[in-house]
């Protein structure tokens, strides 16, 4: 049997990488290396640099081309299953022309592989496709952690409930009855600008754990243009931005 570890390495600082991560990482027959375009070269190179300096054995490690998801197609999660599907496809070739029957494998995720990721699903779907695979999970620390470390906030109010969302469920339903703290991921489109009726704080921050971190904290209707703009640079400059927010309702 397969032994398929999904390892969380963080949001960009090896500093956060866990023991468990290392000695999982260390001990794999076979590492698998997303490539996701020329824009995020930093994060292969990241997943890179984890295998060449941090890692005290050296194992195998095939990198691999993510096919390109078609965000043309009507349906949202019919375009995201099928991109799923070719990953799959991907990961059981390589698994069946590099590994051995009992080879344990690794891949790096970014942050955890519990929320807001899909390698997780693309591993049940391998599992379907004749090998047989026992899949485990080593957390690691998300981007919402980071988020709330580098603002020194808690996630929640006394008592009260939070919601992690995404910028698309933002934008078409606005903002959840009974929640006063929103953690927003996903979102391309800066989102929170269709919900400035609503006093609220906003905690923002683009790459974090990574030395260009850009963080941004403030009324929601007074610095909303000014995250917008400080995003759209920060892409231009890197070619890429990963970022994320907390949304918290004011009296």
């Amino acid at each position: 049997m397969i032994e398929l570890s999904l390892v969380g390495i963080g949001s960009g600082n090896p500093e956060h990488l866990t023991l468990e991560a290392i000695r999982v990482l260390e001990e794999a027959d076979l590492i698998l290396l997303p490539r996701k375009g020329d824009e995020k070269t930093e994060l292969a190179d990241l997943r890179r640099d984890i295998v060449a300096d941090i890692l005290k054995t050296k194992p195998k490690v095939v990198e691999f081309d993510y096919p390109v998801r078609d965000a043309k197609t009507p349906k949202y999660l019919d375009g995201v299953n099928t991109w799923h599907d070719a990953l799959a496809e991907i990961w059981t070739g390589l698994i069946e022309e590099h590994g051995s029957s009992s080879a344990k494998v690794a891949l790096m995720v970014w942050g955890d592989p519990s929320l807001y990721d899909s390698t997780l699903r693309i591993a049940e779907r391998v599992a379907t496709k004749g090998i047989s695979l026992n899949t485990r999970v080593v957390p690691g620390i998300t981007s919402l952690q980071m988020l709330t470390a580098a603002h020194a906030i808690p996630l929640n109010t006394l008592g009260a409930p939070v919601q992690i969302t995404t910028g698309r469920q933002l934008r078409d339903h606005g903002w959840p009855e009974g929640v006063d703290t929103l953690a927003v991921m996903l979102d391309g489109e800066c989102s929170f600008q269709h919900v400035l009726d609503v006093p609220a704080t906003i905690y923002w921050g683009g790459y974090v754990g990574m030395p260009q971190e850009i963080l941004r904290a403030g009324s929601l209707a007074g610095i909303c243009e000014e995250i917008i703009d400080t995003r759209a640079k920060a892409r231009a400059d890197n070619g890429w931005i990963m970022d994320i927010y907390l949304l918290r309702r004011t009296a």
